[in-house]
């Protein structure tokens, strides 16, 4: 299902409100978003494939989308997961070479996304985008360095760091903690790197000890510096 732009409806809201474009000029927001366009997909599908060109940039309204690569083994890896108010496709964009992941809906998605020309003009005319572009990829490698230096140590420190990186990119403070949907294992055993019923081994422990609370839907972290302290 598909939306055109028009000033008045809700995704030009949303986007205008939403963490990489809010406080912007507003002149230049809307250049940026006259082509705007929604779409929403069901879980499990492909919405880019690796080696596509970067036509267009894209930011998640609703829903979980996981950034995955393959191994010299042809074995999957997932890189990132990432939810509401992130964005993705801009390497592409900037840079203006084929993509190099692909990216899979988790859960049933909503992504509004504009021309990369528009992108990259907004870049080129308001420094505060450029800013905020270079401060989420900083985040983002620094999270990707802190996950490579955690492959030679335990399952749990794995598990524990893996669900402090999705709560830190994607997490809801709730009345008692840090909520992160409930993804599958299989999920959390790409990202983390460990086999999918050691994750599941190590969720039951961490949900033992009362580090984690989990419902079908929900993780819930109710203290953040006690899972941290788990890690080794």
């Amino acid at each position: 299902m598909e939306e055109r732009y028009n000033t008045q409806n809700t995704t030009y809201t949303w986007m205008v409100s939403s963490p990489f474009f809010e406080g912007l000029p507003e002149p230049g927001v809307e250049k940026a978003l006259t082509h705007l366009v929604t779409r929403t997909h069901p879980a499990n599908q492909v919405i880019l494939l690796e080696n596509d060109w970067g036509g267009s940039v894209y930011f998640i309204m609703d829903g979980w989308v996981k950034i995955r690569t393959y191994n010299l083994d042809g074995k999957e890896v997932t890189l990132n997961i990432i939810g509401k108010g992130e964005l993705f496709g801009e390497m592409a964009a900037l840079d203006e070479v084929p993509r190099s992941t692909d990216v899979i809906t988790l859960t049933p998605t909503t992504i509004a996304s504009i021309p990369a020309q528009d992108f990259v003009t907004l870049l080129q005319t308001e420094t505060l985008a450029g800013l905020r572009l270079a401060q989420l990829m900083a985040r983002r490698l620094r999270q990707v360095n802190r996950r490579l230096r955690l492959r030679e140590s335990d399952s749990q420190s794995r598990v524990a760091d893996t669900l402090l990186f999705l709560a830190e990119g994607q997490g809801k403070q709730a009345n008692a903690g840090t909520e992160i949907p409930n993804l599958p294992h299989r999920e959390l055993s790409s990202l983390s790197g460990l086999a999918r019923e050691t994750v599941t081994r190590v969720l039951t422990r961490l949900e033992k000890k009362g580090l984690i609370v989990r419902d079908q839907d929900r993780i819930r972290i109710p203290d953040w510096s006690a899972l941290e302290k788990t890690i080794v």
